[in-house]
């Protein structure tokens, strides 16, 4: 079958939307680190709408971290792909074509800050997931003693953290006399704007105080707020797409239609009109971030957990659940008072719309996907509510289950006794202690309690807390994740 390109998009059957701008006339002006397929559902998109409506130079360049295979795959496609939206009445798509090039940085670091460091460049977007940022979870503060942060100080030419090549970039643009990009961040941390920024400027520090104090005052890192389901794109997702489109297509990206963004409107050099097609451009983005995390992200990851291990592979399967549905609820109930509501938003109403995406039957958001880098996600999903919860007395039984949920699944084996592939840049530590303690809850938990960078100092010595997620794993080992989450009503 022919392949999806420039050359072939008039072929298209007439229901395919596709780009609505003269492609060959658009030029680069936004660089993303991390081209995955969120972003390529979410950022992209928004960009394709912005240029219909304004078109100007914000062309995107990926760029790949770690493989070619994004390059590989969008390449011979002239960086067109399809996004595929499932909906409960049927499929919709459309072409993206915001994206004009990927680059591969371990080919060739030196022509990415070379991008990064181009005048015409005026964003520097990224969606690198937790672990990419090099810091310590808990406190939000630069590791230098991470291989990438001590390899990126030792080789400040060749950098190959995405914090190493956002100081490469502004430390060319400073010689250069150029003034910075805007560097926007797209992952899922609290103020993530705020993290970045000081993650930029500790790093740049230990290159020169002269660099970061330029960075300090003339950067910019609005914080935003992303939110969209993109499930992994599957063999069967990619040949529904090729029946549908007529051609073939090695990089499309399935999506629900729902999308939100919210982007504090702080940039040095401009930006797409993403304001008339949807984004929310805000003074203070920490409310809708807030919200989001706490109640989809945490709810999230508490249902990947359990019904990872109660043997549902999709969000969908376990939130149509009855017994899951009343424990989100429960949940919900525990987050909402720790969570103050953004103007007009209601967030029972909130909650309520996000079960009903939750439950989208054309979705297959894969628990295992989500369950993927928990030691990275518990501080900012879980465990700052568990805080607050624990200061007012407030009850977390819900909460705990979460936690002692992932406790179970970390251990690398399901109910049935097979091998879970925990994928989480701390898996052989949690390999040891499972090997170690075996299903004895309380000692298995004491022993992850004992991992600073997830849990601190404090939250080991809350014998509230400890209590019920040591009483819920035993259960969850003793009866599984279904019967355990049924207990709670």
């Amino acid at each position: 079958m022919t392949r999806l390109s420039s050359a072939t998009l008039a072929s298209l059957p007439a229901a395919v939307r596709r780009p609505g701008y003269d492609r060959s006339k658009l030029q680069p002006g936004i660089v993303h680190l991390g081209l995955g397929a969120f972003t390529r559902a979410h950022l992209c998109e928004f960009t394709d709408d912005a240029l219909e409506q304004e078109f100007a130079a914000w062309g995107i360049t990926g760029a790949s971290l770690q493989r070619p295979d994004q390059r590989d795959r969008l390449k011979p496609q002239d960086g067109l792909y399809t996004f595929l939206k499932r909906a409960p009445a049927g499929p919709e798509l459309r072409v993206i074509g915001s994206v004009l090039d990927v680059l591969v940085a371990p080919e060739s670091p030196q022509a990415l800050v070379a991008r990064l460091a181009a005048p015409e460049t005026k964003i520097v977007s990224l969606t690198v997931t937790e672990k990419g940022y090099c810091h310590d979870p808990a406190t939000g503060k630069l590791r230098g003693d991470h291989p990438d942060i001590v390899h990126d100080l030792a080789n400040p030419a060749a950098p190959r953290s995405a914090i190493g090549l956002i100081v490469a970039g502004l430390a060319a643009r400073k010689v250069a006399g150029l003034g910075p990009f805007t560097a926007l961040c797209c992952d899922n941390l609290p103020s993530n704007g705020h993290v970045l920024a000081g993650l930029v400027r500790d790093f740049a520090a230990l290159r020169d105080d002269t660099l970061a104090a330029w960075i300090e005052a003339n950067g910019a890192f609005p914080s935003t707020m992303v939110d969209r389901i993109v499930p992994a794109t599957t063999e069967a997702d990619i040949a529904e797409v090729a029946r549908l489109l007529g051609l073939d297509d090695a990089a499309p990206v399935i999506g629900e239609p729902f999308r939100q963004w919210a982007v504090e409107d702080v940039f040095a050099a401009g930006r797409p009109r993403w304001d008339v097609v949807g984004a929310q451009m805000v003074s203070e983005v920490a409310p809708f971030e807030f919200m989001k995390l706490r109640m989809l992200n945490g709810a999230h990851s508490s249902l990947a957990y359990l019904g990872y291990l109660a043997g549902h592979e999709t969000v969908a399967a376990a939130s149509g659940d009855p017994v899951f549905a009343r424990f989100l609820q429960g949940l919900w109930s525990e987050i909402i008072p720790t969570v103050p509501a953004p103007q007009g938003v209601d967030l029972k109403t909130y909650a309520g719309d996000l079960l009903a995406r939750f439950q989208n039957p054309a979705i297959r958001h894969r628990t295992w996907q989500i369950a993927m880098d928990g030691s990275q996600k518990l501080p900012q999903r879980l465990l700052g509510t568990i805080r607050e919860r624990l200061k007012t007395g407030a009850p977390i039984e819900h909460l705990a289950l979460g936690v002692a949920a992932w406790m179970a699944y970390v251990t690398g084996t399901d109910e049935k006794g097979e091998p879970i592939d925990v994928r989480d840049p701390l898996a052989g530590e949690f390999a040891i202690r499972a090997k170690a303690l075996g299903r004895d809850a309380v000692a298995l938990s004491t022993a992850l309690f004992g991992i600073g960078a997830i849990f601190g100092d404090d939250l080991p010595r809350e014998p509230r807390f400890t209590r019920a997620v040591a009483g819920h794993l035993d259960s969850l080992f003793r009866k599984g994740a279904k019967a355990t989450a049924a207990t709670l009503g």
